[in-house]
């Protein structure tokens, strides 16, 4: 009941000496996510100890992944070194890669998500909160303890968004929640992630939540029209959004018509998908679908 994060996932984190590392580590492992190391090539030998859990550390991912089995990373690298850390990851051969930095610039984000592709790395991010499988593992810095395990698939651009469904939701549950960032470029898509829910058994129905720029919840509906049998509730940020302001994420640049809130839910709504104007309503209509079985 899961897509791309399960109980079974082995998990290092590049950067877990770091302030952030540790505090999310700590986090991570009180969730019950299998985090089998870290990796600072300053550190390799030692261990650090987290409550009752002492976690080595690696000179490197391949090292890490071949003295543990690792197949995922979560990534807290400051925003110059991101770039090399995601490389390395991928030559490593990991399978995927969850990328929490935030401020990357732009070309070293097309660099990094091209090249992770090529080796057949899943990337989660840039400037995302992660993925979080509710029961089971928790890759990054989703609050693990406002939902439990139940029937929705969560993908959002927004992490504030991600977090509010999921708690307005919370007698329901997810299958999984993954907040895939709103930077211009990201690895993992909506699209991405609407596939892997309309594949998963245990997945009954799927909210996206997007955002004003770029055209990316467009091409999705585009995609549910032609793919995706399950029901999908939306819902958009930015309805009240000024013109002519630059709002939010990097990647919340509109242009004329295209990509507003309004253009957004209009190609959702023409293939079926029921949009919400507020967080609160989108939790409602997701209730209202399901209570009607379709």
């Amino acid at each position: 009941m899961a897509i791309y994060l399960t109980k079974e996932s082995k998990v290092l984190v590049q950067g877990m000496t770091g302030g952030e590392g540790m505090k999310h580590t700590r986090r991570m492992l009180a969730a019950g996510t299998n985090i089998v190391g870290g990796v600072n090539p300053r550190k390799a030998g030692r261990t650090v100890d987290f409550d009752d859990r002492a976690v080595p550390v690696f000179g490197s991912v391949a090292d890490g992944m071949r003295a543990t089995g690792a197949d995922v990373t979560v990534v807290f690298v400051p925003p110059a070194f991101t770039k090399a850390a995601v490389v390395e990851a991928a030559d490593a051969g990991i399978g995927l890669a969850v990328v929490i930095t935030e401020g990357i610039p732009v070309h070293d984000s097309v660099a990094f998500t091209t090249y992770a592709k090529a080796k057949g790395t899943r990337i989660i991010g840039p400037n995302c909160p992660g993925l979080i499988t509710p029961g089971q593992s928790n890759a990054g810095i989703i609050p693990p303890d406002i939902t439990k395990p139940g029937r929705i698939g969560l993908v959002s651009k927004s992490g504030t968004l991600t977090y509010q469904l999921m708690y307005e939701l919370r007698d329901i549950g997810f299958s999984t929640c993954v907040g895939i960032g709103g930077d211009p470029v990201v690895g993992t898509t909506h699209i991405d992630c609407l596939g892997a829910f309309q594949d998963d058994p245990d997945t009954e129905l799927i909210v996206l939540i997007g955002e004003i720029g770029g055209d990316a919840e467009e091409r999705a509906a585009a995609y549910i029209r032609d793919h995706v049998t399950k029901p999908v509730v939306g819902y958009i940020a930015g309805f009240t959004a000024p013109e002519g302001k630059t709002m939010g994420h990097a990647g919340a640049i509109v242009s004329g018509s295209s990509g507003t809130a309004t253009a957004k839910k209009e190609a959702l709504e023409a293939v079926g998908v029921r949009v919400g104007s507020t967080p609160t309503e989108t939790a409602r209509l997701v209730l209202e679908r399901l209570e009607a079985g379709t």
